[in-house]
């Protein structure tokens, strides 16, 4: 399975902004993009470099990629997916990456981390309706109910999550239950309500060309 096994902190200072990929370390002054706010490289901090607008597109389908944990090919999967769906297509496609279980996982407070939730799923550590669920890319239903399985509840990555980010910052199409590590999809998301600083336009010009 492919995966992308390099610095996180090297694709935050690439896109110029945090993406949160190591948890609590992007909350504090060791952030990356605290200390070196410019892109890595040799020519990192050279300020005459232009971009053009093939170059904005790019980097918005890159930041997307990089938020969500998905490799290229994946990605471009989600894009067809999202583009035969009747409805606005960028819209079709985040609400494609939002309902990831991995993603799931991580916004009801379970990780820290979208990564650290890839890892708890492939280990085995999460429940979908009372069932293991192993696989990262599956998609989860509305009414579909997530739980940390009984046996996994003590890790300790799990329980700092919980006490760190349990019920936080929730978004409206989701709730979650700290005490019993089980957390619920009420509804698909709209784009209004899904929390992520992209312009899904920008991905969708790069794929109509």
């Amino acid at each position: 399975m492919a995966r992308y096994r390099g610095a996180r902190c090297r694709l935050c200072r690439r896109e110029g902004e945090k993406l949160f990929l190591k948890g609590e370390r992007c909350h504090t002054n060791k952030c990356a993009i605290e200390r070196r706010a410019y892109p890595p490289g040799e020519h990192g901090r050279d300020r005459r470099l232009r971009i053009t607008n093939y170059g904005l597109q790019l980097r918005e389908k890159q930041k997307a990629r990089r938020i969500y944990g998905v490799m290229e090919r994946q990605f471009r999967n989600y894009y067809a997916e999202a583009a035969r769906k009747s409805g606005v297509t960028g819209e079709n496609l985040l609400q494609i990456l939002e309902m990831r279980l991995d993603n799931l996982v991580f916004r009801l407070g379970f990780a820290n981390s979208r990564p650290l939730a890839r890892q708890l799923v492939l280990h085995g550590h999460i429940e979908v309706n009372r069932r293991k669920a192993s696989v990262p890319s599956y998609r989860v239903r509305a009414g579909d109910v997530i739980s940390i399985r009984e046996g996994s509840r003590n890790l300790l990555p799990i329980e700092h999550s919980v006490e760190t980010r349990g019920g936080r910052d929730l978004p409206d199409w989701l709730e979650a239950n700290t005490k019993t590590m089980q957390g619920r999809l009420l509804r698909v998301p709209t784009r209004d309500t899904i929390p992520v600083t992209l312009q899904e336009n920008l991905i969708v010009e790069l794929y109509s060309k």
